[in-house]
């Protein structure tokens, strides 16, 4: 993997536990890191997370799709992996009465280059830290975490629960298992964080004082600083931290990685696309194609059925109808947003002005993303019809409303609904 990536990693069994069920990897020659927290006692846990994260990565140095330079096939194989791993653990306790019901959380990260793959199951971690910011890329599979997220109990309500610990999905109990993964992209100077609940547990949902630990220090001290850090506070469980962090990007991808950096920065400014977090935001990334236009080509044709939403990152288009000027619009504005909502004609031409970069999410891989996960359709659904009412609104003004400006926010009346965090 070259010395753009460096990685260091620590398990301790904590202040309380008798043995140490976690247990992680990192292979940097594969790009494969991982993190399992067995359960199950007898040392049934501790065999389950070594049985995990050692079939995952037999299957990563075995199957040929890991061997391509294709995340959708990494993506895939880190699934059917997992489901492997599945697979042995639910045989094994299956064969030994003493193992019964045993089994492990896996929370695996292959990063190869810039590019980067989560495959997931359970309540261990995969955090980013990046420009100052911490972001949580996976979901935690517990009975409070998915309460909380399907709005049925309020985070005061999910921080004071006795059930927080409570496994809604782990690799070994059942005989199948669902896997999240979210492919994602890396740039200079972001850090991984792998983590146990051991660890987690003992953070606050803003994370800072894991940014705090992140950004102080050497980095291959940082697992021991982590691992103290979570011995301090009590240490009622083991303890695992296996950091990871691009140094600089590989000399092959600086162009990829410079255009990556400017997509993530234009969608941000972007209201339809201001409430998704960092995870949702990299589930849209994953979505979008690029398309690089020449001076006057045409980009929309008016009274064509064109797919998708338009998000221009460089240069400047005009929009013309019926061969009239109507606007002009830089870097950093969209437009075809509804063509999300239906399949009508286009109302307008819009043709480059200059050398255009333009990003294009197309309607049915939004609608692909949405399936999967309706919070992130919802939150952009919300910013989209706010804008469509005040269009409404400006349609249907009067002369004299147009002569006494009103003032509103600039997408709305009403408050996010979404909690920030």
């Amino acid at each position: 993997m070259g010395t753009a990536i460096e990685a260091a990693g620590l398990t301790d069994v904590g202040r309380t536990r008798e043995h140490n069920e976690d247990f992680f990897l990192s292979d940097r020659e594969l790009g494969l890191h991982v993190v399992c927290d067995g359960m199950g006692g007898h040392a049934s846990g501790e065999v389950a997370s070594r049985q995990a994260a050692e079939t995952v990565r037999e299957a990563v140095t075995r199957d040929p799709r890991f061997a391509a330079d294709d995340p959708a096939g990494w993506e895939a194989g880190l699934r059917e992996a997992i489901t492997a791993a599945n697979a042995f653990v639910h045989g094994g306790g299956g064969a030994d009465h003493r193992k019964r019901g045993m089994g492990t959380t896996c929370t695996v990260l292959l990063l190869r280059g810039s590019r980067a793959v989560l495959a997931h199951v359970g309540d261990s971690r995969l955090y980013l830290a990046r420009d100052g910011q911490i972001h949580q890329l996976s979901h935690d599979h517990t009975f409070v975490a998915e309460a909380l997220r399907a709005g049925v109990i309020t985070a005061d309500q999910a921080a004071d629960s006795p059930h927080g610990n409570v496994l809604t999905r782990a690799v070994g109990p059942q005989a199948s298992v669902l896997v999240d993964t979210l492919p994602f992209d890396v740039i200079p100077g972001d850090t991984l964080l792998l983590c146990s609940d051991g660890l987690h547990q003992y953070v606050g949902p803003a994370g800072r004082e894991l940014l705090d630990a992140l950004a102080a220090g050497d980095f291959a001290g940082l697992p021991a600083r982590l691992v103290d850090f979570a011995n301090e506070r009590g240490g009622d469980d083991n303890i695992t931290a296996l950091a990871v962090r691009m140094v600089a990007a590989p000399p092959n991808e600086e162009h990829r990685v410079s255009q990556k950096i400017a997509d993530l920065a234009t969608l941000r400014r972007i209201h339809l696309f201001c409430e998704l977090s960092m995870r949702e935001l990299s589930q849209l990334c994953a979505c979008l194609e690029s398309h690089v236009f020449a001076p006057e080509e045409l980009i929309v044709e008016q009274g064509d059925v064109t797919d998708g939403l338009y998000v221009i990152v460089e240069g400047e288009v005009e929009v013309l109808r019926d061969e009239v000027k109507l606007a002009s619009l830089a870097t950093g504005a969209h437009f075809g947003e509804m063509a999300l909502l239906n399949q009508r004609p286009r109302t307008a031409t819009v043709r480059a002005k200059d050398h255009c970069r333009i990003l294009q999410l197309p309607c049915q891989a939004f609608h692909g993303v949405v399936q999967h996960d309706q919070v992130v359709g919802v939150k952009v659904l919300w910013r989209l019809a706010q804008t469509l009412s005040l269009r409404l609104d400006e349609a249907y003004e009067t002369p004299r409303q147009r002569e006494h400006a009103r003032t509103t926010l600039n997408f709305g009346l009403y408050p996010s609904p979404f909690d920030p965090t």
